[in-house]
């Protein structure tokens, strides 16, 4: 049930931060988002951690696949697909001004890929800390 819960808070925020454009959001807003549906999840959120957005990014979580796999351990740099091949924009948002700026794509993104790399959802607190990351990521 808390697991509903925090979803639908999620979808809401999410919904409500995308209202408008879906091309007029920056990371900040995703991030504002994400923690509205933290807090709902925890009570006890203390904050979105780089350090923990990177560990996640870059570590195996049991399966063969990291983030790193495919977007590099360089987020600033162009990825490759580790099956396909097919190139990668970078995902910082500092090389790739539209990393993080459409929530559909965003959700799409995470869906898909939590599920190759932790074979589940990603909850709001991590990808709050990966685009927490990501957006600390200077050229």
């Amino acid at each position: 049930m808390k697991r509903i819960a925090t979803r639908l808070a999620l979808a809401a925020a999410l919904a409500a931060a995308a209202a408008g454009s879906a091309l007029a959001q920056t990371p900040a807003d995703y991030l504002r988002a994400l923690e509205a549906a933290a807090r709902k999840d925890s009570p006890g959120f203390a904050g979105f951690s780089a350090q923990r957005g990177e560990r996640l990014f870059k570590t195996t979580h049991g399966g063969d696949w990291s983030c790193a796999t495919c977007h590099t351990d360089n987020p600033l740099a162009t990825g490759k697909h580790a099956k396909t091949g097919k190139s990668i924009a970078p995902l910082a948002p500092a090389a790739n001004a539209e990393r993080f700026t459409d929530t559909a794509k965003i959700e799409k993104w995470f869906k898909r890929n939590c599920n190759d790399v932790l074979a589940r959802t990603c909850t709001p607190v991590e990808k709050g800390d990966v685009v927490t990351w990501l957006a600390s990521l200077k050229r």
